[in-house]
């Protein structure tokens, strides 16, 4: 079973090999901002697992275990940006947001909340619908912020 720290290893290498078709320790030591060493003992800990093939100084490999997962693993945030942009969550929360529910989700929660985007997507009146009881005062007179 994959950790948070893992799956956020594996989600950025597979957006990098998808982008450019490699991904190098440096580059993802970039996207995380944490230092080299710290790639290279993950990539170790994830070529042990199966998820890819680490080779010193010749980039990470995903394996076909490693790609399905993290295509789903970007897939997850990616939804879960959608969501929280569908509902009005302010841009500047976004990333951050995501960042801090994403691991804390399970699959079912996961598929039921693509059922609602879906819905959503496909129901713009009921956006509008939001949109309005935002305007209205929503639930902000209901809580602190």
């Amino acid at each position: 079973m994959a950790t948070p720290s893992m799956e956020d290893y594996l989600e950025q290498i597979w957006l990098k090999s998808a982008a450019t078709g490699e991904a190098r320790v440096s580059d993802i030591a970039e996207a995380l901002e944490v230092l080299p060493s710290s790639v290279t003992k993950m990539a170790r800990k994830l070529d042990r697992e199966g998820y890819l093939v680490y080779e010193r100084y010749k980039g990470l490999i995903l394996t076909s275990k490693g790609e399905a997962f993290g295509r789903k693993l970007a897939g997850r945030h990616e939804l879960l940006e959608r969501f929280l942009r569908l509902i009005g969550v302010d841009e500047t929360h976004v990333y951050n947001d995501v960042e801090g529910i994403e691991h804390h989700l399970s699959w079912d929660a996961i598929d039921r909340i693509t059922e609602l985007v879906h819905v959503l997507e496909d129901h713009p009146a009921m956006l509008d619908q939001l949109e309005r009881y935002r305007a209205a005062g929503g639930a902000d007179g209901e809580r602190e912020r």
